[in-house]
């Protein structure tokens, strides 16, 4: 399996609705901020919140994701389950072929997505807007700091060296989530809510 090249299928089927992938940092809030538009939206039969496979335990916390081993992965990456895929972390991401039925009825379907692998998502949807979801570098590092798996001093040298900024030629909503969840929670739905009134 060639796992640095995406696997695409035909991006015809999705002329009517729209890719919303969330990227941003890590510590940035991207499960909440999803999780709060799932709360407040998720019940409208026009939105789809993709479940990405992943080779990882479900027991590991954050999303509810499609855990899969990495041979089970491979598998359907060769079947063509797959819309896209990545790798990260040492671990495998896919986004399932299923979406495009969501997208081909006019939804919008949003799924968290990675900075790096953008020109894949672009190169399969069409129509695709990306939500840059990011935080100040303290509020970054102490919900980093809290996950105890590096120092604060670590977390900061690492995230100095990073970029918060997404590049390229996108369409970008960047939503700062440094503060109350109610505020960029309210943002995030609204986004939402606009990029539905354009579907219809």
């Amino acid at each position: 399996m060639n796992e640095s090249a995406p696997h695409l299928s035909n991006p015809a089927a999705n002329r009517h609705g729209v890719m919303i992938v969330v990227v941003g940092p890590s510590g940035a809030g991207k499960d909440t901020l999803m999780e709060f538009a799932a709360r407040r939206l998720g019940q409208r039969e026009d939105i789809h919140f993709a479940q990405r496979a992943i080779t990882r335990s479900r027991d590991a916390g954050g999303e509810n994701h499609d855990a899969v081993t990495p041979e089970e992965f491979a598998r359907r990456f060769d079947n063509g389950d797959f819309c896209v895929s990545w790798q990260a972390h040492g671990l495998s991401y896919g986004i399932p072929t299923s979406v495009r039925d969501q997208l081909a009825q006019g939804k919008i379907v949003i799924a968290n997505g990675s900075r790096s692998a953008l020109s894949h998502f672009k190169a399969a949807f069409p129509t695709l807007k990306v939500v840059n979801i990011i935080a100040t570098l303290d509020v970054l590092a102490a919900r980093l700091e809290s996950r105890g798996r590096e120092s604060r001093e670590e977390i900061l040298r690492r995230l100095q060296r990073s970029s918060l900024e997404v590049c390229g030629d996108f369409d970008v909503t960047t939503i700062d989530n440094s503060g109350a969840l109610e505020v960029s929670g309210a943002a995030f739905a609204e986004l939402l809510e606009e990029q539905l009134s354009r579907c219809q």
